[in-house]
């Protein structure tokens, strides 16, 4: 049976199979949701460890991991650790990366982002996005520059970059890509009102600021095969006053059900709103577990799509309870870092829990940044196979990603001074 009754209410099993659009299926509801992981190797490729640290969550049981990010175009990097997938990239790394994910009985899937205004200053290149509204995080708001407004020739690029990726990926052995729309990166800047301020077929109502996300849905269901999923990742809302909310959300949803679409995932917050750390900017009151269940009620309701809900998810009566409000799919990430074999705890009946403790400082992004840091730590640690019951303090982990980051920094410098074309003759 696919349902079970859970106080007088049938309720979707955690171990029932979902048969998508694209005729994939997955064979249970949950899904390792996208981590920002910080272990690209030479030529922002993945490497050993990426592939030990999937290799080790495909033992746990999900029927969908997502991985992180992997960036569209080489010259736009949130991180300089990012992996970069674009024309000319060589795909064995690739491979090894999605057989490692397959080495259990999940579907792995590539998501796929542009970082648009969210590249610091030290990072190369130019810095783009809808308009150009800069980032707004008070007292670090100087590690960001103001971004140019985009082209519309550097726009269509762009719906063409995302594409590309998504056929490569496919060659790669990927089962699908999530087309990353959500907590304040590119697409997600383009959808909101307060980033979006353009006055052409880009901006002003919302059919004009959903364009950008469409147009590469459209470019990467035509790129791919028809057995080749598709999913986004979406905001519920921005979480800050007069920005994209859950009505827009809702209407965004309806839009790209006519794709088809495979799956959306929601979530919620951004760079300036740090709502997936229960600190969202418009003073509302989330639950320390399921954020976003209360603000996506209505999405979920609406939807003729498939959703898949994150954030803060890590018991099992929860993730019931997110399956009986009419989602999909649940999705965890942190979780999943703590304990990677707790999907296939709770698939064979177990009321484990991963116990993850907030930071309580003061500086809310400067806590949002050492957790952040603490778990990639951890992701670290998985990667070489070794007890995930490590931890390392915040504050030596934040300064211990200090260090890799400017390691990582000259690395991706050296890489694109290699890769740039040679100058014309003469």
């Amino acid at each position: 049976m696919d349902n079970v009754n859970i106080g007088g209410t049938f309720v979707t099993r955690l171990d029932a199979p979902l048969v998508l659009a694209s005729g994939q299926a997955l064979p249970n509801r949950i899904a390792k949701a996208a981590m920002e992981e910080f272990l690209a190797v030479d030529g922002q490729l993945p490497g050993h460890e990426l592939a030990g640290l999937y290799r080790r969550w495909a033992r746990g049981g999900a029927g969908l991991m997502i991985t992180g990010h992997a960036m569209v175009d080489r010259r736009a990097l949130a991180d300089p650790s990012d992996v970069v997938l674009e024309e000319g990239t060589p795909l064995e790394a690739f491979r090894q990366w999605a057989r490692a994910a397959q080495s259990g009985d999940g579907r792995v899937w590539l998501q796929v982002n542009h970082p648009g205004r969210v590249m610091t200053t030290d990072m190369p290149g130019a810095v783009r996005s809808a308009s150009d509204v800069a980032v707004d995080v008070g007292r670090y708001s100087r590690l960001f520059p103001r971004p140019e407004p985009m082209t519309s020739e550097q726009i269509e690029e762009t719906v063409q970059r995302f594409a590309t990726t998504a056929r490569m990926a496919e060659s790669a052995g990927f089962d699908g890509v999530q087309i990353h729309a959500a907590h304040g990166y590119l697409i997600s800047q383009f959808l909101s009102p307060l980033t979006n301020l353009r006055r052409d077929r880009w901006g002003g109502g919302l059919e004009n600021r959903a364009r950008l996300l469409l147009d590469i849905v459209a470019a990467v269901r035509a790129e791919v095969g028809e057995r080749f999923a598709v999913g986004v990742k979406l905001n519920t809302a921005d979480f800050q006053r007069g920005g994209f909310g859950a009505d827009d959300a809702s209407r965004v949803v309806a839009m790209l059900s006519e794709f088809p679409v495979d799956l959306v995932e929601l979530s919620g917050g951004s760079l300036e709103s740090l709502a997936t750390h229960g600190h969202p900017a418009d003073g509302s009151t989330l639950a320390r577990e399921a954020y976003f269940l209360d603000a996506a009620e209505k999405i979920i309701t609406d939807a003729s799509v498939p959703i898949m809900l994150t954030g803060g998810i890590r018991r099992r009566s929860v993730a019931e309870r997110v399956l009986a409000q009419g989602t999909s799919v649940v999705g965890m990430a942190t979780a999943l870092a703590v304990d990677p074999s707790l999907p296939r705890r709770w698939l064979h009946g177990e009321d484990a829990a991963a116990e993850v403790e907030p930071l309580r400082w003061r500086d809310k992004g400067l806590a949002a940044a050492a957790g952040q840091a603490a778990l990639r730590c951890r992701l670290a640690r998985l990667s070489r196979e070794k007890a995930s019951s490590g931890r390392t303090p915040p504050i030596l982990a934040l300064a211990g990603e200090r260090l890799h980051r400017r390691a990582a920094l000259r690395r991706y410098r050296r890489w694109l001074v290699d890769r740039r074309p040679p100058a014309p003759a003469g």
